[in-house]
């Protein structure tokens, strides 16, 4: 039996042979697939260290208690530079999404060309990792903060961008083509009729998106792009676990933080 939804409400219909034939095939294939996809994870997983990764985490985890207090010392400059490299990342892809999200834009574009380039910058932003962006940024210009900035910036361009070019497309247009019929050039057009509108959600993206950052900033320094995840990389190496919880913690209050900054602004501005 089958429901199709009338004007009258759902309706009960029986299927045909054909039909429910079909429906046990496709089933079995997502069956097949599925069985076929554990197969390929289990001959390339080592079942051991699976079945004894509990008693490992909790050997792990005795090791990490208690953290090591002293050295929070030593972490406050570099949870100060995490924060700077989201808020500099954030600032500079806001610089470059505004552009890109007015040319995306089907309602501003100049050209169904240009569109489709800020299209692709768009998806191009988006389809690759901040740490990946942070990988080749630091074999390109050297470790620090300046690839880490720089790798969440080109990141964040993508999000932004579609968001906001998003919110320029729903706009009301009879604003704007009340601003028009005064004579008003395209700039004018722009300042009045459509950047109020728009205001509120680009404000709201920009520090949703600075939430995002802080918690991908911290992590960066896995790779050299500096931050806190500089000191979390060397305290693993040097299996100083003490260190690392400390650290662990440090990260979830700076994301409790940022999340709790990023809602109080979120409600004053919307």
């Amino acid at each position: 039996m089958a429901v199709f939804q009338t004007s009258d409400g759902p309706e009960w219909r029986r299927r045909t042979t054909s039909q429910q034939l079909a429906m046990w095939f496709g089933w079995l294939i997502a069956v097949a697939i599925v069985v076929y996809c554990f197969k390929l994870i289990s001959d390339n997983t080592i079942w051991f260290f699976v079945l004894d990764a509990g008693t490992q985490a909790g050997d792990l985890a005795s090791r990490m208690v208690p953290p090591r207090w002293s050295y929070m010392d030593e972490l406050w400059r570099p949870v100060w530079d995490t924060i700077n490299i989201a808020t500099l990342g954030t600032l500079l892809a806001l610089i470059m999404a505004v552009p890109v999200a007015f040319l995306a834009a089907s309602n501003t574009t100049p050209h169904k060309t240009v569109r489709a380039v800020a299209l692709f910058v768009i998806v191009s932003s988006r389809s690759i990792n901040s740490l990946i962006w942070a990988l080749m940024l630091v074999a390109i210009i050297g470790p620090g903060m300046l690839a880490g900035v720089i790798a969440i910036a080109l990141r964040s361009i993508g999000f932004c961008a579609k968001l906001l070019y998003e919110a320029i497309e729903e706009i009301d247009v009879k604003q704007v083509e009340a601003i028009e019929a005064t004579g008003a050039t395209g700039a004018q057009k722009l300042t009045f009729g459509i950047a109020p509108q728009i205001m509120p959600a680009f404000a709201g993206i920009s520090v949703f998106r600075w939430d995002i950052n802080i918690r991908e900033s911290t992590v960066l320094g896995l790779v050299g792009a500096g931050g806190i995840g500089l000191q979390l990389d060397s305290s693993i190496s040097s299996l100083a676990w003490t260190q690392v919880s400390l650290i662990l913690l440090v990260i979830l209050a700076t994301v409790i933080l940022s999340e709790w900054v990023s809602a109080k602004v979120r409600h004053a501005i919307i």
